[in-house]
């Protein structure tokens, strides 16, 4: 999978939003030569805060921008470190995390459920309606990985179960 540019994609973004960079950079607060930076490639990765604000002018999800740049936690074939610890364990360890990871998505779940009703109540003020959204958004975000991560545990969960069940049939 190849690596995006940020610059590439926030300057395509911008002009799908019909701003120009003079426009998008008042709009978050920093110069028309920094957002020039930025597109261009010269200033890799921005501020993670910058980021927020960027996204949220243009329309570009935050954790695929900072994964873009590699500071997201998703798994990916670009982060082959967090694929080989969960392929590794085993036992209680595998159990054990593999529950963290089910009980993490799940409360995700409930959480993203009781914003969006939070959200559908319309009783939130402009501020807490743009929190809310990103809340949902980190924790969407979160849940794609949790759910890789588990995918990975539930392969290892199986393996481990059909070598148990070897194990126990040489013993019969």
């Amino acid at each position: 999978m190849p690596k995006k540019n940020i610059g590439e994609e926030i300057a395509k973004a911008r002009e799908n939003k019909g701003l120009s960079q003079r426009q998008l950079a008042n709009a978050i607060g920093i110069s028309n030569a920094e957002i020039s930076k930025i597109e261009s490639g010269e200033r890799e990765i921005p501020n993670p805060k910058l980021f927020r604000k960027i996204s949220k002018v243009i329309g570009l999800n935050y954790n695929d921008m900072m994964e873009m740049v590699g500071l997201g936690g998703k798994l990916t074939p670009l982060n082959p470190f967090i694929k080989k610890h969960y392929e590794n364990l085993k036992g209680e360890e595998l159990d054990y995390e593999w529950m963290l990871f089910r009980s993490s998505v799940k409360r995700n779940d409930d959480m993203i459920e009781s914003l969006n009703e939070e959200l559908a109540s319309n009783k939130l003020s402009e501020e807490e309606k743009d929190s809310a959204l990103e809340t949902i958004q980190d924790l969407e975000y979160q849940n794609v990985t949790n759910k890789l991560i588990l995918g990975i545990l539930d392969e290892n969960r199986l393996k481990e179960a059909k070598k148990n069940a070897k194990n126990k049939d040489v013993f019969k």
